[in-house]
This record gives C-alpha cells, sequence and structure tokens, in this order.
C-alpha cells in the first residue's frame, strides 16, 4: 500500500514554498516521524514528516521546485509489518526493541538521545561527526533539531576555552570570582541577541546584490542639480494640477523625464549586456525604487516616454501603496531597462546606489538641501541636490556616464525645456 507525501498546511496566506533538500534517498527506509524532505517558505522553514513506516518509493519533485499546498511530493510503500513497527516505535513508548530493525543498521558510537524525543536527521547526523550525546542536548520544542545540537557544540566549545587551571597562588584575589559563576561573553550576549529567518524576499534581493557585485564593473559618478527653478515650477502649479488630474505633482516625472531625454542621447546607458553581444532597447520601462517594509522592490513605469506626468505621477503613487501592502503582481516588478531610487526621502545627503541587474545604470537622488553656491560671481543661498549614477563599465564609458548625468542635471535645472521636449 502507498501512501502519499503531501505539502502541509503552511500557515495563514501561504500557498507555496521551495523544496530545500530531501533527507531520504528514493528505496531508503523511513520511520514514522522522520524527516524526509525540507520546505523554504517566504516566512519560515518546514520540515516534513513521514506519516508511515516503509520505504520512500517515489519523489515526484525534486530540490529547488516551487510546490503549492496539497501538492505531492512522493510516496512511501508501506507494509502491514512496517505499520507494527512504526506503533511499537512512536515518540513516547518507553519499552525498546530487544534488537535494531531490519532495515537499519546499528552505528558505531551512536549518540544517546533523550527517551522520548525526536532527533531530525540533521541534527543525529551531526552529533555523530562531533560525538555529542544527545540526552545532554536540549531541545527548544518536542524534538532536537540542527540549531539545538549546534547551540550545545558552541555552549561546549566556549565552556572549554575557560582556564581550567587557576593562577599562580600570589596572583589571587580573595574577591575572585570563579568561571562556574562568571558566566562566558557568549552567555552574557545571548540573552540579549534575536535571530530570525531572512525572508525569502530579503534572501532575493541578498543573492541579487551579490551577483550585480561579482558580475559587473560597477562605478559611479556624482555632480549636483539646482533644484530652485523645478520648485518654483511645481509651487506655481501644484494646485492647478491637482485640481485637474487629482494628484500632486512631485519630483518623480520629473527626474523620469529628464532620465529618459539623456537615455535617448546615451542608448548604451538604456541597454543590457546578454553572453557576448549588447541588447539596445528603444522603449523606456523605469523602475522606480520603493522600500517596502518587507524590503526593497522595484515596481515598473511601462512606457514612460508616452505618458504624460500626470499620468506618471498617478503610477508612482499607485505602485508605491501596492508595494506597502505587497500587492504588487509580478507583471509590475518584472523588467525595466533603467532604475531611479530616492534616498533623499530617508535623508541621504549622498550615497553610490547599486545596480539592479541586468540593467547597466541606476540613478541615485537626495536630499534637497539649501547650500551656498557660487552664481555669476555672487554667493547665493541655493536649494541643491546630489546625485549619482552608478553603471556597468563594461559596457558603459566613463565619458558616457558623466554627460548622461550632466544632461539629467541641465534638464532639471531648465524645466520648461523639459516639458517643451516632452
Amino acid at each position: 500500500m502507498a501512501k502519499n507525501i503531501v505539502v502541509p498546511h503552511l500557515g495563514d496566506s501561504v500557498i507555496e514554498a521551495t523544496i530545500i533538500k530531501w533527507t531520504k534517498q528514493q528505496g531508503d527506509t523511513v520511520r514514522l516521524g522522520e524527516t524526509v524532505v525540507e520546505l523554504e517558505t517566504e516566512k519560515a522553514n518546514f520540515e516534513v514528516a513521514a506519516e508511515a513506516t516503509g520505504i520512500l518509493a517515489s519523489i515526484a519533485k525534486e530540490a529547488d521546485e516551487d510546490v503549492e499546498v496539497g501538492d505531492i511530493l512522493g510516496s512511501i510503500e508501506v507494509s502491514a509489518g512496517k505499520e507494527k513497527d512504526a506503533a511499537e516505535q512512536a515518540p513516547g513508548k518507553t519499552e525498546a526493541a530487544s534488537e535494531p530493525p531490519e532495515e537499519e543498521t546499528p552505528r558505531e558510537k551512536q549518540p544517546e538521545e533523550q527517551p522520548g524525543t525526536r532527533v531530525t536527521p540533521v541534527a543525529r547526523n551531526i552529533a555523530e561527526q562531533n560525538e555529542v550525546d544527545l540526552s545532554q542536548v536540549a531541545s527548544s520544542g518536542n524534538r532536537i533539531t540542527k540549531d539545538d545540537v549546534e547551540k550545545h557544540l558552541e555552549s561546549r566549545r566556549t565552556g572549554e576555552e575557560i582556564p581550567q587551571e587557576p593562577p599562580p597562588e600570589e596572583e589571587v584575589s580573595e574577591t575572585r570570582v570563579s568561571p562556574e559563576i562568571f558566566p562566558s561573553l557568549s552567555q552574557l550576549t545571548a540573552s540579549r541577541e534575536r535571530r530570525t529567518k531572512m525572508s525569502r524576499r530579503r534572501r532575493t534581493i541578498a543573492r541579487r546584490l551579490v551577483e550585480a557585485q561579482q558580475t559587473a564593473a560597477i562605478l559611479s559618478t556624482f555632480n549636483e542639480i539646482d533644484m530652485s527653478n523645478v520648485m518654483e515650477l511645481r509651487s506655481r502649479k501644484k494646485e492647478a494640477f491637482r485640481e485637474k488630474y487629482g494628484v500632486n505633482l512631485g519630483f518623480s516625472s520629473f527626474f523620469i523625464k529628464a532620465s529618459i531625454g539623456a537615455l535617448r542621447l546615451f542608448p548604451e546607458i538604456n541597454a543590457e549586456i546578454q553572453d557576448d553581444e549588447i541588447v539596445y532597447k528603444d522603449y523606456y520601462d523605469i523602475g522606480i525604487a520603493v522600500g517596502a517594509e518587507g524590503g526593497l522592490v522595484v515596481p515598473v513605469i511601462r512606457e514612460a516616454d508616452r505618458k504624460t506626468f500626470a499620468q506618471i505621477e498617478k503610477e508612482v503613487r499607485e505602485l508605491a501603496e501596492k508595494a506597502n501592502s505587497n500587492t504588487l503582481s509580478l507583471d509590475e516588478i518584472f523588467g525595466g531597462t533603467f532604475t531611479i531610487t530616492n534616498g533623499g526621502v530617508y535623508g541621504s545627503l549622498m550615497s553610490t546606489p547599486i545596480l539592479n541587474p541586468p540593467q547597466v545604470a541606476i540613478l541615485g537622488l537626495h536630499k534637497i538641501e539649501e547650500r551656498p553656491v557660487a552664481v555669476n560671481g555672487d554667493i547665493v543661498i541655493r536649494p541643491m541636490m546630489y546625485t549619482a549614477l552608478s553603471y556597468d563599465h563594461r559596457i558603459v564609458d566613463g565619458k558616457e556616464a558623466v554627460q548622461f548625468l550632466v544632461k539629467v542635471k541641465e534638464l532639471i535645472e531648465d524645466p520648461d525645456t523639459l516639458l517643451i521636449e516632452g
């Protein structure tokens, strides 16, 4: 009789997971309650236990495959004899069999474990490799896990580092505190530390950022922009703009339009590398980085060159709201030819943004701050913004990167030209 191994309920709002690994191979013997496969979700990892004793007859989903709740992962071939063995070895039984089960050969130096406490296969393997007595390992739940064994090993290691012999008699103070009373540094800090699993989104962000650093030759160039004219224009037009379009006139639309104007002059900045080819893109899908609660996301404004200031401002607002409520669709975050990120909303005065692969450039905006500047020989106070362009030097030369940023500066400082050129 075959019994299916299925993806269990993974928690509220979690419907899919990724297989990390199988702890058993097809044809291996498995026992009731023993972990056979480990799953990863956006919220936590899950160990799927066998619901019967028998032979792992089939594996339907391999490691790294995505699965959903209720999907069949594999099957266990169960026999009546195996079911009887399983019942006798179920957790909570105090009587042990006089001989080991036929399907398992006794291992040398088998670590002892606490009666009635289950041990995950990974934890048992680590214990055997380090000659750990499992009866001395404190479990964090109803079974001993890999983390429990590793904590025990860490405790043992820090304990061994404490000097065993007292210092010379003449150096011993009457108020000396014994090692048993004074805990190690790791013990002192452990109670004030918190550990949490990285979310799937955070792991994805981490992976992509490392890939960007490892696969691209990233350089950055900087400039500063006098924001006086844009701010004056916004001040004059904001009320009429909001009444007509139902949305505020922000800075996003100005920088998106200015970036498109500069991208048209320097098409290699709107391209990407595929193998030994450069793919130039004659369309402008502009990504806007949003610092959502669960991590950075980059929703994309499609065909931004064909949209008006009002359409762009509305879409920026809608995408930001979706990002914060975690309701963005894959279509809204997939692709993009160029990205703009604004650290100024958090108070950043200067930064070097990292690329959003496979894009080859990203524009960083920063805090607008009044500074003294020289204008026609006079020192005046102007609202200034530092800007940064990080670029992939494999495809973009320094000359083009600098000229691109200068063009953005020119268009922002002369917004009338920007409006006319569209």
